[in-house]
Protein backbone atom coordinates (compact mmCIF):
# COMPACT_ATOMS: atom_id res chain seq x y z
CA UNK A 1 0.00 0.00 0.00
CA UNK A 2 1.62 3.21 -1.26
CA UNK A 3 0.38 6.81 -0.29
CA UNK A 4 2.57 9.11 -2.64
CA UNK A 5 2.86 12.60 -1.98
CA UNK A 6 4.01 15.32 -4.99
CA UNK A 7 3.56 19.08 -4.64
CA UNK A 8 3.90 22.55 -6.78
CA UNK A 9 7.72 22.00 -7.60
CA UNK A 10 6.72 18.76 -10.09
CA UNK A 11 2.61 20.17 -10.66
CA UNK A 12 4.35 23.47 -12.33
CA UNK A 13 6.68 21.59 -14.72
CA UNK A 14 4.67 19.27 -17.11
CA UNK A 15 7.55 17.08 -18.06
CA UNK A 16 8.22 16.37 -14.27
CA UNK A 17 4.05 15.85 -13.71
CA UNK A 18 3.92 13.23 -16.79
CA UNK A 19 7.25 11.26 -15.15
CA UNK A 20 5.51 11.39 -11.72
CA UNK A 21 2.44 10.29 -12.74
CA UNK A 22 4.11 7.45 -15.13
CA UNK A 23 5.39 5.86 -11.93
CA UNK A 24 2.75 6.47 -9.78
CA UNK A 25 0.06 4.40 -12.16
CA UNK A 26 3.00 1.70 -12.92
CA UNK A 27 3.15 1.09 -8.80
CA UNK A 28 1.88 -2.34 -8.47
CA UNK A 29 -1.03 -2.77 -5.76
CA UNK A 30 -3.40 -0.58 -3.98
CA UNK A 31 -2.28 3.37 -3.81
CA UNK A 32 -3.35 6.60 -2.97
CA UNK A 33 -1.93 10.22 -4.42
CA UNK A 34 -2.08 13.53 -2.21
CA UNK A 35 -1.08 16.69 -4.03
CA UNK A 36 -0.47 20.30 -3.09
CA UNK A 37 -0.64 22.82 -5.80
CA UNK A 38 0.73 26.49 -4.01
CA UNK A 39 2.34 27.64 -6.51
CA UNK A 40 -0.45 27.31 -9.27
CA UNK A 41 -2.46 28.68 -6.57
CA UNK A 42 -0.62 31.87 -6.00
CA UNK A 43 -0.37 32.50 -9.85
CA UNK A 44 -4.13 32.54 -9.74
CA UNK A 45 -4.20 34.39 -7.28
CA UNK A 46 -2.32 37.31 -8.97
CA UNK A 47 -4.21 37.00 -12.48
CA UNK A 48 -7.19 37.96 -10.21
CA UNK A 49 -5.13 40.99 -8.93
CA UNK A 50 -4.73 39.93 -5.11
CA UNK A 51 -1.75 39.59 -3.52
CA UNK A 52 -0.95 35.86 -1.85
CA UNK A 53 -0.06 36.53 1.62
CA UNK A 54 2.11 34.30 3.03
CA UNK A 55 4.03 33.91 6.76
CA UNK A 56 6.87 31.67 6.72
CA UNK A 57 6.05 29.50 4.14
CA UNK A 58 2.47 29.33 5.31
CA UNK A 59 -0.52 30.80 3.43
CA UNK A 60 -2.87 33.28 5.37
CA UNK A 61 -6.34 32.39 3.78
CA UNK A 62 -8.95 34.78 3.69
CA UNK A 63 -12.33 34.02 2.41
CA UNK A 64 -11.64 35.50 -1.10
CA UNK A 65 -8.39 33.30 -1.24
CA UNK A 66 -10.31 30.19 0.02
CA UNK A 67 -12.46 30.28 -2.79
CA UNK A 68 -9.57 30.38 -5.08
CA UNK A 69 -7.27 27.52 -3.64
CA UNK A 70 -10.65 25.41 -3.12
CA UNK A 71 -11.30 25.80 -7.23
CA UNK A 72 -7.52 25.46 -7.75
CA UNK A 73 -6.47 22.67 -5.71
CA UNK A 74 -9.95 20.79 -6.29
CA UNK A 75 -11.19 21.87 -9.54
CA UNK A 76 -8.15 22.69 -11.91
CA UNK A 77 -4.91 20.51 -10.80
CA UNK A 78 -7.03 17.49 -9.09
CA UNK A 79 -9.51 16.78 -12.26
CA UNK A 80 -6.13 17.07 -14.05
CA UNK A 81 -4.43 14.33 -12.35
CA UNK A 82 -7.77 12.41 -12.39
CA UNK A 83 -7.93 12.40 -15.94
CA UNK A 84 -4.16 11.65 -16.92
CA UNK A 85 -4.39 8.94 -14.55
CA UNK A 86 -7.13 8.04 -16.82
CA UNK A 87 -4.98 8.36 -19.79
CA UNK A 88 -2.60 5.81 -18.15
CA UNK A 89 -4.83 3.37 -16.89
CA UNK A 90 -5.16 3.82 -13.35
CA UNK A 91 -9.06 4.45 -12.59
CA UNK A 92 -8.57 7.74 -10.30
CA UNK A 93 -11.66 9.40 -8.13
CA UNK A 94 -10.70 12.86 -7.23
CA UNK A 95 -11.47 13.19 -3.31
CA UNK A 96 -11.38 16.56 -1.09
CA UNK A 97 -11.70 15.88 2.75
CA UNK A 98 -15.14 17.16 2.66
CA UNK A 99 -15.92 14.07 0.00
CA UNK A 100 -17.48 11.29 1.97
CA UNK A 101 -16.14 12.47 5.23
CA UNK A 102 -12.33 11.42 4.13
CA UNK A 103 -10.53 14.47 5.98
CA UNK A 104 -11.83 16.14 8.86
CA UNK A 105 -10.32 19.48 10.47
CA UNK A 106 -10.85 22.22 13.03
CA UNK A 107 -9.82 26.21 12.00
CA UNK A 108 -6.78 26.96 13.36
CA UNK A 109 -7.13 28.45 16.64
CA UNK A 110 -5.51 32.43 16.56
CA UNK A 111 -2.41 32.46 18.77
CA UNK A 112 0.26 35.18 17.40
CA UNK A 113 -1.09 34.81 13.85
CA UNK A 114 -4.23 34.61 12.30
CA UNK A 115 -4.10 32.08 9.29
CA UNK A 116 -7.58 32.80 8.56
CA UNK A 117 -9.74 29.62 6.95
CA UNK A 118 -6.48 26.91 7.53
CA UNK A 119 -7.52 23.91 8.27
CA UNK A 120 -5.85 21.58 11.44
CA UNK A 121 -6.50 18.19 10.71
CA UNK A 122 -8.42 16.30 12.94
CA UNK A 123 -8.34 12.66 10.91
CA UNK A 124 -8.89 10.60 8.28
CA UNK A 125 -10.95 7.86 7.29
CA UNK A 126 -8.82 4.82 6.32
CA UNK A 127 -12.42 2.94 5.88
CA UNK A 128 -13.21 5.00 3.73
CA UNK A 129 -9.96 4.34 1.59
CA UNK A 130 -10.00 0.70 1.57
CA UNK A 131 -13.57 0.84 0.56
CA UNK A 132 -12.30 2.67 -2.59
CA UNK A 133 -9.30 0.76 -3.06
CA UNK A 134 -11.17 -2.45 -3.04
CA UNK A 135 -13.48 -1.36 -5.67
CA UNK A 136 -10.65 -0.42 -8.05
CA UNK A 137 -10.64 3.37 -7.88
CA UNK A 138 -7.48 5.15 -6.80
CA UNK A 139 -7.93 8.25 -4.64
CA UNK A 140 -6.56 11.23 -5.57
CA UNK A 141 -6.44 14.28 -2.65
CA UNK A 142 -6.57 17.57 -2.76
CA UNK A 143 -5.42 19.90 0.16
CA UNK A 144 -8.77 20.88 1.15
CA UNK A 145 -10.81 19.91 4.29
CA UNK A 146 -14.17 21.02 5.94
CA UNK A 147 -15.02 20.48 9.81
CA UNK A 148 -18.51 18.70 9.33
CA UNK A 149 -20.20 22.02 9.77
CA UNK A 150 -20.12 23.15 5.99
CA UNK A 151 -17.06 25.21 6.27
CA UNK A 152 -14.23 24.13 3.81
CA UNK A 153 -10.34 24.52 5.27
CA UNK A 154 -7.25 25.17 3.32
CA UNK A 155 -4.65 22.65 4.96
CA UNK A 156 -0.88 21.60 3.80
CA UNK A 157 -0.85 18.68 1.84
CA UNK A 158 2.05 17.00 3.38
CA UNK A 159 -0.06 17.01 6.66
CA UNK A 160 -2.94 15.14 4.31
CA UNK A 161 -0.57 12.49 3.31
CA UNK A 162 0.48 11.72 6.88
CA UNK A 163 -2.66 11.51 8.39
CA UNK A 164 -3.79 9.71 5.12
CA UNK A 165 -0.88 6.97 6.18
CA UNK A 166 -2.07 6.55 9.30
CA UNK A 167 -5.62 6.17 8.91
CA UNK A 168 -4.84 3.48 6.23
CA UNK A 169 -2.47 1.58 8.80
CA UNK A 170 -4.66 1.57 11.76
CA UNK A 171 -7.80 0.62 9.43
CA UNK A 172 -6.00 -2.53 8.31
CA UNK A 173 -2.95 -3.18 10.80
CA UNK A 174 -2.14 -6.07 8.80
CA UNK A 175 -0.88 -3.62 5.39
CA UNK A 176 2.70 -2.68 4.97
CA UNK A 177 2.05 0.94 4.24
CA UNK A 178 4.25 2.92 2.46
CA UNK A 179 4.17 7.07 2.39
CA UNK A 180 6.78 8.70 -0.31
CA UNK A 181 7.35 12.59 -0.60
CA UNK A 182 8.09 13.30 -4.11
CA UNK A 183 9.71 17.08 -4.30
CA UNK A 184 13.00 18.47 -5.42
CA UNK A 185 15.91 16.96 -3.85
CA UNK A 186 17.25 13.40 -3.46
CA UNK A 187 16.51 13.20 -0.31
CA UNK A 188 17.19 15.23 3.42
CA UNK A 189 20.66 16.99 2.18
CA UNK A 190 23.25 18.05 4.33
CA UNK A 191 23.72 20.31 1.72
CA UNK A 192 21.60 21.57 -1.02
CA UNK A 193 23.97 22.48 -3.54
CA UNK A 194 25.37 18.78 -3.49
CA UNK A 195 23.15 16.23 -5.04
CA UNK A 196 25.54 13.65 -3.48
CA UNK A 197 25.20 14.50 -0.11
CA UNK A 198 21.87 13.13 0.96
CA UNK A 199 21.32 11.40 4.39
CA UNK A 200 20.23 7.83 3.91
CA UNK A 201 18.25 6.99 6.74
CA UNK A 202 17.46 9.60 9.91
CA UNK A 203 16.07 7.93 13.43
CA UNK A 204 14.81 10.18 16.22
CA UNK A 205 18.86 10.76 17.76
CA UNK A 206 20.39 11.53 14.32
CA UNK A 207 17.05 14.22 13.69
CA UNK A 208 17.56 15.67 16.86
CA UNK A 209 21.73 15.80 16.16
CA UNK A 210 21.08 17.05 12.71
CA UNK A 211 18.59 20.28 13.40
CA UNK A 212 21.14 20.60 16.40
CA UNK A 213 23.72 21.50 14.18
CA UNK A 214 21.99 23.49 11.62
CA UNK A 215 21.84 20.95 9.20
CA UNK A 216 18.25 20.58 8.88
CA UNK A 217 16.43 23.26 9.01
CA UNK A 218 13.49 25.69 7.61
CA UNK A 219 10.56 23.98 5.63
CA UNK A 220 12.12 19.86 6.00
CA UNK A 221 11.16 20.74 9.64
CA UNK A 222 7.22 19.93 10.11
CA UNK A 223 8.09 17.42 6.82
CA UNK A 224 9.90 15.55 9.18
CA UNK A 225 8.00 15.92 12.03
CA UNK A 226 5.32 14.52 9.86
CA UNK A 227 7.72 11.94 8.81
CA UNK A 228 8.49 10.57 12.64
CA UNK A 229 4.69 10.89 14.07
CA UNK A 230 3.23 8.69 10.92
CA UNK A 231 6.09 5.84 11.90
CA UNK A 232 5.47 6.11 15.37
CA UNK A 233 1.46 5.56 14.74
CA UNK A 234 2.13 2.23 12.53
CA UNK A 235 3.27 3.69 8.59
CA UNK A 236 5.74 1.10 7.80
CA UNK A 237 7.61 3.31 6.08
CA UNK A 238 8.27 7.01 5.35
CA UNK A 239 10.29 8.01 2.32
CA UNK A 240 11.31 11.04 0.75
CA UNK A 241 13.27 11.95 -1.94
CA UNK A 242 12.78 13.11 -5.86
CA UNK A 243 11.42 11.14 -8.12
CA UNK A 244 14.83 9.32 -9.36
CA UNK A 245 15.58 8.52 -5.92
CA UNK A 246 12.21 6.75 -5.37
CA UNK A 247 12.44 5.38 -8.82
CA UNK A 248 15.89 4.05 -7.90
CA UNK A 249 14.90 2.89 -4.01
CA UNK A 250 16.65 5.22 -2.64
CA UNK A 251 16.13 8.38 -0.58
CA UNK A 252 15.88 9.24 3.00
CA UNK A 253 14.18 6.62 4.80
CA UNK A 254 12.44 7.47 8.45
CA UNK A 255 12.58 4.84 11.26
CA UNK A 256 11.57 4.87 14.58
CA UNK A 257 13.84 3.76 17.41
CA UNK A 258 16.14 5.99 19.13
Amino acid sequence: MIILKIGGNILNKPDALAAALDYFAALEGPAVLVHGGGRKASEVIAAMGMEPKMIDGRRITDAATLEIVTMVYGGLINKQVVADLQARGRNAIGLSGADGNAVLAEKRPVKTIDYGFAGDVLGADGSLLWQLLDAGLTPVMCPITHNGKGQLLNTNADTIANETAIAVARARPEEQVSLRYCFEFPGVMHDIKDPESWIPELQPSSYAAFKAAGTIVGGMIPKLDNAFAAVAAGVGEVIIGDLPALQAGKGTRIIGGS
